[in-house]
């Protein structure tokens, strides 16, 4: 069976996609996508390559009625050094390969897509500021129940450990707070249920 990463066409992306995922046909993934935009006749057209002008929540809804990350249904992935092949791009869009169009659209720094701003390169780190605060808030939040764990255990040898994970949530806290000061810095909105907030 083809690999749907490196199909030359969005909708044959979709139709391999689906098909790897389970979905025998167009209407049982329309069905499984609930309170969407996206019907079965939607899907045909768009597997087919009838239809070429897509909204950005049927390619979303799609695209999480898969599973699939959003830059694999765009873009041939599994060809990293093929240009996009999307209709209707602007010839700046159209010029990237599906490596660069991935690290555009998901900010990774020092990847293979280059800002071209300096107020591109400042939102990029933004955003993965943003990631990094709830990759900290995910890890405090894990360490707090292995805390709770250990309280409730009576076994001694668990109770010893506590100060290491208070000392671990401390300095994750500590972190987690210069990161949302770095992120009100830049304007970015209501950071107060930062974990650095919630810190034990």
């Amino acid at each position: 069976m083809a690999d749907f990463r490196s199909e030359t066409n969005l909708g044959a992306r979709i139709r391999l996609a689906r098909r790897e995922r389970g979905f025998r046909t167009t209407a049982e993934l329309a069905n499984a996508i609930q309170g969407g935009n996206i019907t079965e006749s939607i899907l045909e057209n768009i597997e087919s390559g009838r239809k070429s002008d897509f909204s950005v929540s049927q390619l979303l809804n799609i695209a999480r009625g898969l599973d699939v990350p959003l830059s694999m249904i765009l873009a041939p992935i599994g060809r990293p050094g093929s240009q996009l092949d999307l209709p209707n791009l602007s010839d700046d869009l159209a010029g990237m390969t599906a490596a660069e169009f991935d690290c555009w659209l998901s900010a990774t720094p020092a990847s293979a897509y280059r800002p071209r701003t300096a107020a591109e390169r400042e939102d990029i780190g933004t955003l993965n500021a943003l990631r990094e605060l709830g990759t900290l808030s995910r890890e405090l939040e894990r360490l707090r129940i292995v805390l709770e764990v250990q309280a409730a255990s009576g076994d001694p040898d668990l109770r010893e450990a506590s100060p290491e994970v208070r000392s671990r949530i401390n300095r994750l806290a500590e972190e987690a707070s210069h990161v949302t000061a770095l992120l009100a810095s830049s304007g970015v909105g209501d950071v107060s249920d930062s974990p650095s907030n919630t810190a034990s």
